[in-house]
Parts: C-alpha cells; sequence; structure tokens
C-alpha cells in the first residue's frame, strides 16, 4: 500500500532514504531546512569503505584522543567546555571504547558496508556519478604504523574482508601515478570511491523524475501529533501531513527529536571535517589512500584531488581553525613528497558536520516513542559509505519488513 514518507533532511541519508521508498512505490517528500547543511554530504573523501569495521569508540581511542588534545593540529580534537551533553557524551564513549564493543559491531559494520557497496554498483551501471572500484590504500610512513595497520588487515581477513599488507615497491606498483614516502600499506581491494557531488546531484534528479518532492529552504518548527502518532511537520511553508516521518538531519537531529516532543533523546556530538580540492595536482593517483599515522584521505576526483581529515568536536557554531587546516597541508608532503604548501593557495577550504553517536555506531530504526518515526542519523564519517543501504533499510521497515541484518539492535535509536 502506498503511502505518503516525510523525510527531515535533505543530506545524502536523506536522499538515499527518499529513492529507496519511491521504488517501494510510497509517496515521498523531503524536507531541508538549509540547502547549505547538505554539504557534509558534498565535501567529504567520497570513500565507500568495508574496511572501515572498527567503530570510532573503540580500544586506545580515549587515551589517543587525549594525547592528540595537546596539539591544535591534530586530528582529533574535543573542545573542553562546560556542556552536559559533551559530558555525558564523553563518559558514553569511554564506556564504549572496548574491545567487546569492537567485536559486537565489527560483524554488523562489514555486512552494511557490503551492501552498500553493492547497491553503489547496481546504480553505477545505469548512472555515472564517478564510481571507481579499484580498492584503498592505507599508506603507512613508519614500520611501526605498518605493523599496527597489519593487525587490522589480518582482523579483517578474519571478517572475510580482503586485505594485502605490501611494502613500498609493491605499493608504487599498485599506484604508480604518485610519487611516495612509505614504510609500506595495506591495500583493501574491495573499497571503492566515488564524487559525492555528482552522486547527490543524481539522487536528486532521480527522485524528482521518479515523483519525488525535495523542498529546499523549508525549516521544520514542530510537529503535530495525536497520541504516540506524528500527523503532521509544520514547516516554514505550513504543514506537510504524512503517513511516516523519517528524521535524518544529521548533526541537526537532537534537535529534530526534541522538537518530537514525545521524550526522544539522541545523544550525539558535531564533529566537524575539512576539506581542500586541488583542481590541477602535481600528481593523481589512481587509488584513494588514507595516511594512517596523520589521519588524512586522498581521493582521486575525475582530474582533481580532494584531501580531507580531522575530527574536531566543538560544538556546532563555533569558526572554522585554520590550524587544523594546516595539520592536514603538513601531512600531505610527509606522504606524497612531490606536493608542497603553495600548491593550495587559493584553494577554498571546506568543512561540514558529522553526526557522531558516543560509541560510533549509527542511529537506525524505530523509536517506541513514535508509532510512526523512523530515525536514519547518526553515521558519523560513514554517512556517504553506508547511505544506499541505510535507504534500502528504511524502506523496508516502512513496509513492514525486517531490517535484513543480524545484530541490527546494536543501532537502536534507545540504546
Amino acid at each position: 500500500m502506498s503511502r505518503h514518507i516525510v523525510i527531515i533532511g535533505g543530506g545524502v541519508i536523506g536522499l538515499s532514504t527518499a529513492l529507496a521508498c519511491l521504488k517501494r512505490g510510497h509517496r515521498v517528500t523531503v524536507v531541508e531546512g538549509d540547502p547549505a547543511r547538505r554539504g557534509a554530504s558534498l565535501g567529504n573523501a567520497g570513500m565507500v569503505v568495508p574496511s572501515h569495521f572498527v567503530p570510532l569508540a573503540a580500544p586506545g581511542m580515549v587515551a589517543m584522543g587525549l594525547k592528540w588534545m595537546l596539539s591544535p593540529e591534530s586530528p582529533f580534537y574535543i573542545k573542553p567546555r562546560l556542556n552536559w551533553d559533551l559530558i555525558t557524551w564523553g563518559l558514553k564513549f569511554w564506556r564504549a571504547s572496548t574491545q567487546r564493543h569492537v567485536e559486537r559491531s565489527a560483524p554488523l559494520l562489514r555486512d552494511l558496508s557490503l551492501a552498500s557497496r553493492k547497491l553503489y554498483a547496481g546504480l553505477a551501471e545505469q548512472e555515472d556519478f564517478g564510481l571507481v572500484k579499484k580498492g584503498l590504500l592505507m599508506l603507512c610512513k613508519t614500520q611501526h604504523g605498518l605493523d599496527e595497520e597489519a593487525v587490522t588487515a589480518e582482523k579483517a581477513r578474519a571478517l572475510g574482508i580482503p586485505a594485502e599488507i605490501l611494502d613500498a615497491r609493491a605499493t608504487a606498483a599498485l599506484d604508480p601515478a604518485v610519487t611516495m614516502d612509505i614504510a609500506g600499506s595495506v591495500y583493501f581491494p574491495q573499497d571503492c570511491h566515488l564524487q559525492p557531488d555528482r552522486y547527490v546531484n543524481t539522487l536528486l534528479r532521480l527522485i524528482r523524475a521518479a515523483g519525488g518532492e525535495v523542498l529546499d529552504e523549508v525549516a521544520v518548527t514542530g510537529f503535530r501529533k495525536s497520541g504516540r502518532r506524528v500527523i503532521a511537520a509544520m514547516t516554514s511553508a505550513g504543514e506537510i501531513e504524512g503517513d511516516e516521518f523519517v528524521l535524518s538531519g544529521g548533526a541537526w537531529s537532537p534537535e529534530l527529536a526534541a522538537q518530537l516532543g514525545l521524550g526522544l533523546k539522541l545523544s550525539m556530538q558535531a564533529g566537524r571535517g575539512y576539506s581542500l580540492t586541488l583542481p590541477e595536482p602535481v600528481e593523481l593517483p589512481q587509488i584513494c589512500a588514507i595516511f594512517t599515522e596523520a589521519r588524512v584521505a586522498v581521493t582521486p576526483m575525475g582530474g582533481a584531488l580532494r584531501v580531507g581529515g580531522t575530527m574536531e568536536i566543538a560544538g556546532m557554531n563555533e569558526p572554522v581553525n585554520p590550524r587544523r587546516i594546516e595539520g592536514i597541508l603538513k601531512a600531505l608532503p610527509q606522504y606524497y613528497p612531490k606536493f608542497k604548501r603553495e600548491h593550495f593557495t587559493g584553494v577554498t577550504p571546506w568543512h561540514g558536520l558529522r553526526p557522531c553517536p558516543p560509541d560510533g555506531l549509527p542511529y537506525l530504526g524505530r523509536t517506541s516513542k513514535a508509532e510512526n518515526v523512523i530515525v536514519a542519523t547518526g553515521h558519523g564519517m560513514m554517512g556517504l559509505s553506508l547511505a544506499p543501504v541505510t535507504g534500502e533499510v528504511v524502506g523496508r521497515l516502512v513496509d513492514g519488513e525486517d531490517a535484513g541484518f543480524d545484530r541490527f539492535e546494536l543501532l537502536s535509536v534507545e540504546r
């Protein structure tokens, strides 16, 4: 039976969900208050990474985070402030950073990522959004870094994810288009990358072609309810009635949940990320890469090169921190020595906010607080990677089906 699905949030998660619901025969309206916020879906590294099966909350991350907080150019930073939401988030992050949490979460993240990759590959057979299936290189500057990454490679293989440990010579042979100064790498052949702006524009076109409605610059101000059922979203353009409501507002999702007035609380912090896109790089690698020690991602996008990274938890409205950008630019020539800081003169940095739950897992599923509300948010740095499968899961839930994944309860909205 066709129903009207109202999706709050027009980023990559909301748009992927809209397309999945349209394919199931439903009527869809996407509401986006500020199209500029969609930038969090546009300026990222464009990676689809089954190799990333370890959640952000993992053993050693608390100690590493405290160490990194001493450097203004470090890849991970939490700005200290007296904020109860941040304090409780930090305590939950600390409690979740256990080996047991990783072992429970890894199979689910693997399955979601592989399913998402399959959906991307299927869509790429009909649409061109720059999908490149050449894998991912985890580049290690030091032997110590390579030894640590080799441990992750062994865990990946135990999960059925192919991984190859390469020395510097073998790495250079795999991607001879770029000069590297490294000890070696781990190669994940199933990973891939795409151009985020082209994917988002493809979604917008397909949604509208299928009869879906995307309302930009329309702010949600509240909800009209009858008991535990949402009847309509109250917006700056008037009421929008619906049968099902999907909250996919990214870093703004906790505010949306509070507007429901049903006691739904989402523990989440906004993690700011930065990137710079060099239109005419001195060299253009053919395989996307992550600088392991520096936590910097590098992705070829057409003829351009995108360099990005950092996780800065400093609140929603903090200004851009130029020291974070400097950290990214200093890391690049350490691994790719042909690049220089001055190559980026005149390049405008991008920044966007990632929605980060304390345990590093998305919030995905129905909530007991409301009969017809589905939450799809909190993907952190995995939003683009998991967008298609998130949309597929929401479509299944709308139709009363099982989510289709073992251990799906780990993503419970009320955990």
